[in-house]
C-alpha cells in the first residue's frame, strides 16, 4: 500500500460524500437492508406462537424478544459492511486519500445503521405492542434501541474490519462481535423492562449512553488499524 497523498478536500465534505455515495448504492439494493427488518419482525412474531399467548408472559419476555433479535438482526448485514469496497478496491482507495481512515469509516458505520439500524427501531413500537408493552412505554423502548442500535453498528464495524480479507468470515465476525455486544443486550433489556413497566429508567440509560459514547470514541480508530492490517 503506497503512502498516502495529500488532498485538498476537507475531511466533512469528504464524508458527507461518501454517506451519500453509499446511501444511493445501497437504496439500489433494497434486499440488503430489508433482510435484517423482515429477520427482526418474524423473529419477534414468533414468540408470541411458541409460548403462552398471556399478556402478562408476553410483557415480561418482551425486552428479551426485542433485544435478542435485535441483535441477531444487526448481525445479519454486518458481513457487507465494507466487503464490497474491499473487493474493489475503494477501501484502499480511502486508506491512501490522505484523509482520516477513521473518520470515513465512521461515515461509512453511520450510513450502515440508517439503512439496517434506523428501521429496526422505527418498528420496535409495533413489535413491543404485539407484545403487551403499554403505549406509555413506547418512548423509552424507542429510546433504549437508538443507543443500543447505533452502539451495535459501531462495535459491528471493528469486526467487519477484521475480517475484511475472510471468506465466509460470517461466524468469526459474530464470534468477535457478540461477546462485546453483550453488555449493551443487558443494559438495553434491564432498560425496556423498566420502561414497560413504567418505572424510572435513568441509569441503564445512562450506562448505554456512556457505552455509545466510548464506542463513538474509540470503534472508528479501531476499526481503521483493522482495516489497514486487512488491506497489507
Amino acid at each position: 500500500m503506497t503512502a498516502p497523498t495529500p488532498t485538498a478536500v476537507s475531511p466533512g465534505r469528504a464524508g458527507w460524500l461518501l454517506v451519500l455515495r453509499d446511501l444511493r448504492l445501497g437504496l439500489r439494493r433494497p434486499g440488503e437492508w430489508l433482510q435484517p427488518l423482515v429477520f427482526f419482525l418474524v423473529v419477534t412474531t414468533l414468540f408470541p406462537l411458541a409460548t403462552d399467548p398471556q399478556m402478562s408472559r408476553l410483557r415480561d419476555m418482551a425486552p428479551g424478544a426485542l433485544w435478542v433479535a435485535a441483535l441477531l438482526s444487526s448481525l445479519l448485514a454486518l458481513e457487507l459492511l465494507f466487503r464490497e469496497d474491499g473487493q474493489d478496491g475503494s477501501l484502499e482507495q480511502l486508506a491512501v486519500s490522505g484523509l482520516p481512515l477513521s473518520w470515513l469509516l465512521l461515515a461509512k458505520t453511520c450510513v450502515h445503521w440508517l439503512l439496517t439500524g434506523l428501521p429496526l427501531v422505527l418498528a420496535a413500537p409495533i413489535v413491543a405492542t404485539a407484545l403487551g408493552a403499554p403505549y406509555a412505554a413506547i418512548p423509552g423502548v424507542l429510546a433504549a434501541l437508538l443507543l443500543g442500535s447505533v452502539t451495535l453498528s459501531l462495535i459491528g464495524a471493528v469486526g467487519a474490519g477484521l475480517t475484511l480479507g475472510l471468506r465466509r468470515g460470517g461466524v468469526l465476525l459474530a464470534l468477535l462481535v457478540l461477546p462485546l455486544a453483550v453488555p449493551v443486550l443487558i443494559f438495553g433489556a434491564r432498560a425496556t423492562a423498566l420502561a414497560i413497566a413504567l418505572e424510572p429508567m435513568a441509569a441503564p440509560m445512562y450506562l448505554l449512553g456512556a457505552i455509545a459514547v466510548l464506542s463513538a470514541t474509540l470503534a472508528p480508530l479501531a476499526a481503521a488499524a483493522a482495516v489497514r492490517i486487512s488491506l497489507e
